[in-house]
């Protein structure tokens, strides 16, 4: 029976190598020269921590985190941003999470979408994402369709396409 999984998975390979050339641009420009800035990756907890002297140099360091992680391919709906914490002194950090996975409401609604449209699948929630099982390759086809035409407000992916 053909199957695949609605997964939304960020390659952190690539925000590895977003942040090294986010670190070379950064020491190369003119308004951070002579700057504390830092652009840090913490893995195990999946989020990148940025710190700067002032607001402004923060906000400047998140367009180019931001900026490189685009151009490396990382879908931005993953990329949490939470507001700047700026200390009495004027020293300022931000965070921007990295979401891995489907949480609960997301994977239901996604099964609920499936559901509603009538197609002749099965959709089951398997941890941290969905896996949606069908009689035909096209009625899985005809799914993957919608579903890219939909915002889920999460970047979604499709692996394990199986015949």
């Amino acid at each position: 029976m053909p199957s695949f999984d609605i997964v939304s998975d960020v390659d952190k390979q690539e925000i590895d190598n977003a942040i090294n050339q986010a670190h070379k641009e950064l020491a190369t420009r003119f308004d951070f020269k002579g700057s504390k800035a830092s652009i840090t990756w913490e893995e195990k907890e999946s989020k990148i921590a940025i710190a700067a002297e002032d607001a402004s140099k923060v906000r400047a360091l998140e367009e180019l985190v931001v900026g490189k992680l685009a151009k490396r391919n990382v879908d931005l709906r993953n990329v949490e941003r939470k507001d700047p914490v700026i200390s009495p002194l004027g020293h300022a950090t931000q965070d921007l999470l990295i979401k891995q996975g489907l949480d609960g409401d997301k994977a239901k609604e996604i099964t609920k979408a499936i559901k509603a449209q009538d197609f002749k699948v099965q959709s089951t929630l398997q941890e941290r994402q969905v896996r949606v099982t069908g009689k035909k390759r096209d009625d899985l086809q005809e799914v993957i369709q919608f579903l890219r035409g939909q915002d889920f407000e999460v970047g979604l992916a499709f692996k394990n396409f199986r015949d």
